[in-house]
């Protein structure tokens, strides 16, 4: 039996695959079974930073290896409080909780809103609202906080006290917030499994207002539009806000699992010991990594980053076949005439692998994609846009 066959007997029947082996890969260039090239829009969905296989990350995560792969959190690590005061010193927050995914962040996000409300407010303030289209993981937790009914679907009950509010409604976040009974808001500034769906300057004007008028915490989950890949180190900074908790995983360790919740000074010391912990949470192999990630990320770096997506969007914009083009930085989504399944069936057959985020084509390349790679496969793209009938 080939790899495909094993998969289908022995691997649980949770992911539709692409009919595509990767065995191999450098950069944003992967190579099958067959020795066939791809260029990579994808990144692992968001993962690969620096692409498969760079060398200043491989050269870290060999030399942690090469001193111990895991210690447990019952000691002191130096991967790990060297990523916390890099992730601090770069944000301003004031300390870090690590996890292993972007879920796992989330769910220390809500754990710390709620009882920082529970302490200050009284335990019946425990609501918090999210936004519809939203996506916060697939824990029945941040199941719950996710505001797509399909996913609840058959998962009932899911954790009480999460409500769905529409980003498009104006006024409808300030007036649920007037009931006394929130702790929170937590919102992605562009909802990536959403559709690629940037939140506008006013609805962020409306929540800064609210929240700071009302003292409910702002978590913003950026798990995927973190470290450099909007065009800015993290999405809020694009809109101004000031959130007292920020969730991240994805690109942070450039392949390695790792998430992390960065709090503020208002929610610094809300944990205490035993209220929370994680296993293999900053693991030093994997902080290596991400030292090696975001020490690349600094501002001429993400200002190279943010003129690719320009490039991307002036390059879409208009085409044959092309309706619209959404997202910041290198988490963009085109609106096409054809389905986007179609459109990203035809474009591997061509060589190149993007992705889809409900009705559009998801392209999410490694942040040091080489321009001329860009540019070959943005080609590729507008051609299989531009061909035949929708």
């Amino acid at each position: 039996m080939n790899v495909k066959e094993l998969d289908g007997k022995y691997i649980a029947n949770t992911y539709k695959r692409f009919p595509v082996q990767i065995v191999s890969g450098r950069g944003s260039l992967f190579y099958d079974e067959a020795g066939k090239e791809y260029i990579d829009l994808g990144s692992g969905i968001g993962v690969t930073s620096f692409g498969a296989c760079d060398e200043a990350w491989q050269n870290a995560v060999k030399e942690q290896i090469g001193k111990v792969q895991h210690t447990s959190n019952l000691y002191y690590t130096e991967p790990c409080v060297l990523l916390a005061q890099m992730l601090c010193e770069k944000t301003g927050f004031k300390k870090v909780f690590f996890g292993n995914s972007g879920a796992e962040a989330n769910e220390c996000a809500i754990k710390v809103a709620r009882k920082y409300a529970a302490e200050k407010k009284g335990k019946d303030v425990y609501k918090i609202i999210t936004l519809e289209n939203s996506f916060h993981g697939r824990t029945l937790t941040t199941l719950a906080a996710t505001g797509q009914e399909h996913y609840h679907e058959l998962f009932t009950p899911l954790t009480p006290g999460f409500i769905h509010v529409k980003a498009s409604e104006p006024g409808a976040l300030s007036q649920l917030c007037e009931k006394g009974d929130v702790a929170a808001v937590m919102i992605e500034c562009i909802q990536g499994e959403g559709g690629v769906v940037p939140i506008t300057q006013a609805f962020a004007d409306e929540v800064k207002k609210v929240t700071r008028e009302k003292d409910i915490l702002l978590i913003v989950d950026e798990v995927q539009t973190g470290n450099g890949r909007t065009g800015k180190l993290y999405s809020y900074m694009h809109y101004g806000l000031s959130p007292d908790i920020v969730s991240t995983a994805k690109g942070l360790a450039g392949g390695l699992p790792l998430g992390a919740a960065l709090l503020s000074e208002k929610v610094e010391s809300v944990l205490t010991f035993g209220d929370h912990g994680s296993t293999f949470g900053a693991n030093p192999v994997c902080c290596a990594a991400a030292l090696s990630v975001l020490s690349r990320l600094d501002d001429k770096f993400i200002k190279e980053v943010a003129e690719k997506g320009e490039y991307l969007k002036k390059t879409f914009a208009g085409a044959k076949g092309i309706e619209d083009v959404s997202g910041l930085g290198l988490m963009l989504g085109l609106k096409t005439e054809k389905p986007a399944g179609e459109v990203v069936s035809a474009c591997m057959e061509k060589g190149v692998l993007c992705l889809t985020a409900k009705d559009r084509v998801r392209l999410l390349p490694a942040l040091n994609i080489d321009m001329k790679l860009l540019e070959k496969a943005a080609d590729i793209i507008k051609a299989v846009c531009a061909e035949g009938d929708k």
